[in-house]
């Protein structure tokens, strides 16, 4: 039997997601690409200077999970309420791709 996983790593080569699905890794995938893009404009207008890199890291990985939210906030909506199993995730990656809402490192 063959079977392909997809490793999910951020810029610094450490490991994010493990799937076999690979929607799900691309997804993941673009999520990091896009808070990586989010940090730079925060940290280019010198914005939160005082804030670890570790919660900035934070932050920005959530507003990239979150993006249709956070547009609809910008244009003056309210934020799409979150499904009740959502709401109640424990913040940890599962390897048949679900949704990670906590990205530390294990360290």
């Amino acid at each position: 039997m063959i079977e392909i996983e997809y490793i999910v790593k951020d810029r610094n080569g450490v490991e994010r997601l493990r799937t076999a699905d690979k929607k799900a890794a691309d997804a993941y995938d673009r999520v990091l690409e896009n808070a990586d893009r989010l940090a730079q404009l925060l940290r280019d207008d010198d914005i939160l200077p005082g804030l670890a890199d570790g919660d900035m890291e934070e932050l920005t990985i959530y507003l990239a999970q979150n993006a249709k939210s956070v547009e609809r906030v910008l244009k003056g909506k309210e934020p799409e309420p979150k499904p009740a199993a959502e709401a109640s995730a424990n913040g940890t990656a599962s390897a048949d791709g679900g949704k990670v809402t906590s990205l530390k490192a294990a360290g």
